[in-house]
Formats: structure tokens, C-alpha cells, sequence
């Protein structure tokens, strides 16, 4: 975190920092619509490539080593698996779509929960696409994009695994996902680079999402 902050920025990031050293909890695991729990409370999505490193960051910004799940087999992520943050945000691990070993069924009936979630959530506030900041935005990424503009659903650019790269190959991919984001009319304009090792970036992110909570 940057060391000459305004007093402004520092009591954005401070908000951040106290809403995700709350309790939070598992709430449940959602195959079916009719599942979810009353939208009452703001909800933030966390999608991606499989293996791009959601639960990772779920578990980083929550400061907990095994809240959401990790795994290096590809797909495993088979729900919407929610979270509840102090009552005030719900955090949805979202299945990763790509390269998911499952049945050809079950990976279309994963790709219709998701769809209906992201199209027909009115409390669903913001979206945190993850991208790999080693690979970039791939195809599979540019088709959810597209349909979260049709959705009209906000979502937001969050790279990963930001520790495995130089500081210029970041720069020059933070380059690269801007100038890609500015063609989607609902992409957040505001790029976060983060590491779940490192933490780089996570107190930022922490206080933009913070700031979609009621209070």
C-alpha cells in the first residue's frame, strides 16, 4: 500500500480494512436459483478462468487461510458458494468456467446458474472479474464480458497473481486490460493488480468494495 496517501484515501482504505477483519462466515452452496437467501443484503461475485485464483482472494481479503476452498484441480468450484461478511456483504465464489473437467451437462448447468444469477440478482452490486496478470484477458473472459454488458451488470477487472511477474510486465498488461476494458460499456474503468501472497493491492480492493456496502 502506497505510504503517501491523503487522509482521504487513508480513511478509505482503513474502511475496507475494518469491514474484512469483521467475522465471516459460510453461509451456503446454491445449485438452484430458489436456493439463494433473500437478496437483502449487497452481494459481490468473484468469477474467473478455473484456477485464476478466486477462493485465494476471497480467503486474502477476508484475512482467512481456508474460508473459500482451494484447489489446483481445475473446476472444482461446481456452486455458488456464499459468504457472509458481518451482515453487511455477501462474498458469491462464483464456478470457474474454462478448462473444467466435468460432463459436458454439467458444465452447461453450471454456465445457466450463472447466467441467471448474474441477469436476474437485484441486489448483485459489483462482479470482480479475475484475470491471470501472467496470461491476460483470453477469449473465454472476452465472452463473459460480453455477456455482463448485455446483463448491464458492473463488473470490475481484478488481476492475480501479480507476485509472479516483473514490475514491468505487470505495467505493461495493466496497459494491455485498460485499452481492452474501454470497449465494454459495463466494465469499472478502475483496474486493481493483486496478490494473494504478497497482498499487494488487497487493501485497495478492500476498500472499494467496502464502499458498496450499507451502512
Amino acid at each position: 500500500m502506497p505510504e503517501n496517501l491523503t487522509e482521504q484515501q487513508a480513511a478509505f482504505i482503513e474502511k475496507g480494512r475494518l469491514l474484512f477483519a469483521k467475522e465471516c462466515t459460510f453461509m451456503l452452496s446454491v445449485a438452484d436459483l430458489a436456493q439463494l437467501p433473500a437478496p437483502n443484503v449487497p452481494e459481490i461475485a468473484f468469477t474467473g478462468t478455473s484456477n485464476v485464483g478466486k477462493s485465494s482472494l476471497i480467503n486474502a481479503l477476508t484475512g482467512r487461510k481456508t474460508l473459500a476452498r482451494t484447489s489446483n484441480t481445475p473446476g472444482r468450484t461446481q456452486m455458488l458458494n456464499l459468504f457472509n461478511l458481518d451482515n453487511r456483504l455477501r462474498l458469491v465464489d462464483m464456478p470457474g468456467y474454462g478448462f473444467a473437467k466435468a460432463p459436458v451437462e454439467t458444465v452447461k448447468a453450471w454456465q445457466a446458474l450463472v447466467t441467471l444469477y448474474l441477469k436476474g440478482r437485484p441486489n448483485l452490486r459489483r462482479v470482480c472479474l479475475l484475470i491471470d496478470s501472467r496470461h491476460g484477458i483470453k477469449k473465454a473472459d472476452e465472452e463473459v464480458m460480453t455477456v455482463l454488458d448485455k446483463a448491464a451488470v458492473i463488473y470490475q477487472i481484478v488481476l492475480t497473481k501479480t507476485d509472479k511477474i516483473s514490475a514491468g510486465a505487470l505495467q505493461k498488461m495493466l496497459a494491455q486490460t485498460k485499452t481492452a476494458v474501454e470497449k465494454h460499456t459495463a466494465a469499472y474503468p478502475v483496474l486493481f493488480p493483486t496478490s494473494s501472497e504478497t497482498k499487494q493491492g488487497i487493501p485497495e480492493l478492500r476498500a472499494e468494495l467496502a464502499s458498496l456496502t450499507v451502512s
